[in-house]
């Protein structure tokens, strides 16, 4: 199951913004690399959890993007309706954290790419030695699970485990996160123990998930604002497909890129103008560093192997 994304006018977002000025309890202004986006909401959940992931940002900021979250039986469940001129996005009877936080970051990739040429990546980063790591797939493929195998590694540190933000710097691309604490799943310390007792069983909520401060696993050191973009790794799951590691030319991967939407099923804005930006940028990270595609139709020890070999890094111990 998705959500829907409905694009709307300015004055719509003004008419849905009236309906809900009367229920708002909580105003709270984050800070996503740059931007300054508002939650407005009336549940306390959110506005914890919210609060949790993202850094504050003052509020004598004026906000770049808003964000209503609301339960609203005038509209289907899990509905989106985004005004782009104004950057606000209505986010109606969503439940799921894990789409309002994606929401919250492609409403800041709206504006830092048309403002700024920087452009998103929905996948996780990862500096392993002073070299930046990609790894990107569609969902269910092991992103996470392989993201998190990484960090056993004392070299390795965290830029993002879900979204970052990059931007064409001379030759290098320079990929930047934007969370102060990620959105963990509880099943994770099935795979990896190290990330046993993370998080108290009582603080999951009812998606098996909870924001997480991983300092108390890796360090203080090892969560990382900045990294250079050397390798991309597309991870699949096909066990029709008897390989295994596949490198892929820039051309190829930009084929396999633009057949799966970018890997992002949360921009908020699909026309021929962003499409034109985003295959630009795509175009430009494939030419500037090694690609390879993944099938993870392995167990997770294995496909970590493969990683790791490919990353130039030893496992564990």
């Amino acid at each position: 199951m998705t959500y829907t994304i409905t694009l709307i006018s300015p004055e719509e977002k003004d008419a849905l913004a009236g309906r809900y000025e009367p229920r708002i309890r909580y105003e709270v202004k984050s800070e996503i690399y740059g931007c300054c986006i508002k939650l407005l909401s009336d549940d306390p959940a959110v506005r914890s959890t919210w609060q949790e992931n993202f850094f504050s940002m003052s509020q004598n900021v004026r906000s770049h993007g808003r964000l209503y979250v609301f339960a609203d039986p005038g509209h289907p469940a899990n509905t989106v309706l985004y005004d782009p001129l104004s950057r606000t996005a209505f986010l109606a009877n969503i439940r799921y954290y894990g789409w309002i936080k994606s929401v919250a970051l492609a409403c800041a990739g709206d504006i830092l790419e048309d403002a700024h040429g920087i452009s998103s990546i929905h996948g996780a980063c990862i500096d392993l030695d002073g070299q930046g790591l990609c790894v990107v797939g569609a969902s269910g493929a092991g992103k996470t699970t392989q993201t998190y195998g990484l960090l056993s590694d004392p070299c390795a540190r965290i830029v993002s485990d879900d979204w970052f933000f990059a931007r064409v710097f001379g030759r290098d691309i320079l990929a930047y996160g934007s969370e102060k604490n990620f959105y963990i799943r509880q099943d994770l310390a099935t795979i990896w123990t190290e990330y046993a007792g993370l998080v108290a069983d009582t603080e999951y909520d009812a998606d098996g998930r909870a924001v997480a401060d991983l300092r108390w696993v890796i360090g203080k050191g090892r969560l990382f604002p900045l990294t250079t973009l050397r390798t991309v790794i597309i991870l699949k799951r096909d066990p029709a497909d008897p390989a295994v590691v596949t490198p892929l030319s820039p051309e190829e991967g930009m084929a396999v890129f633009s057949e799966n939407r970018y890997y992002n099923p949360h921009l908020l804005v699909r026309d021929g103008r962003k499409t034109d930006l985003r295959d630009r940028f795509i175009a430009l990270l494939l030419e500037r560093t090694q690609l390879f595609l993944i099938n993870t139709t392995g167990t997770p020890a294995e496909t970590q192997e493969q990683i790791r070999r490919i990353a130039g890094t030893p496992g564990p111990g």
